[in-house]
């Protein structure tokens, strides 16, 4: 600037800060997840007791039940339920702490099947939803990350058309690959594969996009209305489960969202012979209960005994202790909760072994990050249960515990 004010030049200097945005965007959604994560943790062990007692109470009316099918349908609908409610909770657990699920032969049309049956209740009629499930073959997967793949990409494809309304699509087919075979965007061994397809009606997507749309907080969403992480964590399940998933879409013309996943051979044990086998009567056997809460106790002592054992039930673990003390040879196997008030289930299962070494001890817990499955079963306990575990499911247990 000259005596005169005037302007004669300026220095600046200019610094790209896209990345340290991107960064910082990035940092905002880990610490939501993490948030997420204590959150979940923090309600997983009250939650799943709820569960426990709901699922309980649903099978005892279940045994009441026998003479009238249309009831004990609408049981079974109550406790699948409530498993897909203690499955969605582990689901965002595992997610937060990025550990594995386990795995099992599954077949997807009925997963398919329920999640498009929870859909269609939150969708608005504008939209028609479409299926054609000519495959009943089994993948190995984890159920609800499969039920997580269809409601990501059918809501995906919901939000493309809720504006003008269309038709949702989801097949499911059985294809066999071979070494010939090529299929744009994938890359698979030669073999059998379970094709899902998933398609909408919508505006569809440019080349640009279709190129970014699995890539972690990528959204084509308003603010507010979605975090780009639904098709990150599809595409995560997927690879999880050994399979590929490839998009095509053109503008104006819609899109559909294809998934690989190899197909397995059918279990050797179905459903019912699991149940079959739940349902072997013991013979007397005692067994000491132990859990703080009163709902599970009721269950148990109704319970138990319809299936062939005797029962000693406890909400205190230290008066359990002391019941055990006076007469240690009357127990045939123990069931205890792992957090309870005063003494915790390894405390308890602890004191039981020095007296008894021989004693099988069940553990079961709503959620703790105290100690892992490997520690406990380490100590000599013989279960490590996540509840809630149905009742059935607890007798069967038993049952192979004591050679019934």
């Amino acid at each position: 600037m000259n005596a005169d004010k005037e302007i004669l030049g300026y220095f600046s200097v200019k610094r790209d800060v896209t990345e340290i945005r991107r960064l910082e965007s990035e940092l905002r959604q880990a610490q939501k997840m993490e948030a997420i994560g204590t959150l979940a943790g923090g309600i997983a062990h009250d939650f799943n007791n709820i569960l426990s007692a709901l699922m309980g109470y649903a099978e005892l009316a279940q045994m009441r039940a026998e003479n009238n099918p249309k009831l004990t349908r609408n049981l079974d609908e109550v406790i699948e339920a409530a498993e897909r409610a203690r499955d969605l909770v582990k689901q965002i657990l595992t997610f937060s702490r990025k550990d594995s699920q386990e795995k099992k032969p599954l077949q997807v049309s009925a997963i398919a099947k329920e999640a498009l049956k929870l859909l269609r209740s939150s969708i608005p009629s504008t939209i028609e939803i479409k299926q054609d499930f000519s495959s009943q073959g089994l993948v190995l997967a984890d159920p609800t990350q499969i039920h997580q793949i269809f409601m990501n990409l059918c809501t995906n494809g919901y939000h493309a058309m809720r504006e003008t309304g269309g038709i949702l699509t989801v097949s499911l087919q059985e294809i066999d690959i071979t070494g010939d075979d090529f299929i744009p965007g994938i890359d698979l061994s030669p073999g059998k594969y379970l094709q899902i397809e998933v398609t909408d009606t919508g505006q569809g997507m440019d080349a640009e996009t279709q190129k970014r749309i699995f890539d972690p907080y990528f959204t084509t969403k308003k603010t507010q209305e979605g975090t780009g992480l639904g098709l990150a964590v599809v595409h995560g399940i997927i690879l999880s489960h050994h399979g590929q998933i490839a998009v095509y879409s053109e503008e104006g013309k819609g899109t559909s969202f294809h998934v690989y996943l190899p197909l397995v051979e059918e279990s050797r044990q179905t459903k019912g012979e699991i149940d079959e086998q739940a349902v072997i009567q013991g013979k007397n056997e005692h067994i000491l209960f132990v859990d703080d809460e009163e709902k599970l106790v009721h269950v148990a002592e109704e319970s138990f005994p319809v299936s062939g054992y005797q029962i000693t039930a406890h909400t205190n673990p230290l008066i359990a202790l002391e019941n055990f003390k006076k007469q240690p040879d009357k127990y045939d196997i123990i069931i205890t909760d792992m957090t309870m008030p005063g003494m915790t289930g390894i405390e308890l299962a602890d004191k039981i072994k020095k007296m008894r070494p021989d004693m099988p001890i069940i553990l079961c817990t709503g959620y703790s990050e105290l100690v892992s499955r490997e520690e406990v079963l380490s100590t000599g306990i013989k279960k490590y249960l996540q509840k809630p575990v149905t009742m059935k499911t607890l007798v069967k247990i038993v049952g192979e515990i004591l050679g019934c």
